[in-house]
């Protein structure tokens, strides 16, 4: 699997520990799955301004999100195509909602990257049952990499 970040933002430090981390929720979220782990994703990290443009041009939502997918999977992808999509995260966002949420930074970015997989990977929560089937995939996940609510 080839991670390629591009960190946009200069509000929140990154470590080596958080990527360390995300990295292997975009593993576990591909074995999940019974995806090969050579796919390369991009991973971009925005403060709140630029994923508002983002979310504003590409969805028409004129307000600020926490995390926006771009998959490439779609009825015309090649089996030997690499790149799974692109994710784009405010880590900005993220801190304020990890506040809101009452848990940790590094679990709020966890559970953002692990929801854009599913997204990249081909899911959507667009009705209630797809949302259920969605939150169990990710909470397995989480589970399973030991990155649980505190």
């Amino acid at each position: 699997m080839e991670l390629l970040i591009d960190n946009r933002q200069n509000k929140i430090d990154i470590d080596d520990k958080l990527i360390c981390m995300i990295e292997n929720v975009v593993i576990e979220s591909l074995r999940y799955e019974g995806f090969r782990e050579d796919y390369e994703v991009s991973l971009s990290f925005v403060d709140n301004e630029e994923i508002h443009y983002l979310n504003r041009e590409y969805r028409g939502v004129d307000r600020p999100t926490d995390v926006l997918s771009f998959p490439l999977l779609d009825d015309s992808f090649d089996i030997e195509e690499k790149a799974l999509g692109d994710i784009v995260i405010s880590l900005e966002k993220a801190l304020e909602q990890s506040k809101e949420y009452n848990h940790s930074f590094e679990r709020e970015v966890a559970f953002l990257v692990c929801h854009s997989m599913f997204h990249l990977m081909g899911y959507d929560h667009d009705t209630d049952e797809n949302t259920k089937v969605m939150r169990e995939k990710e909470e397995r996940v989480l589970s399973k990499l030991n990155i649980v609510r505190e």
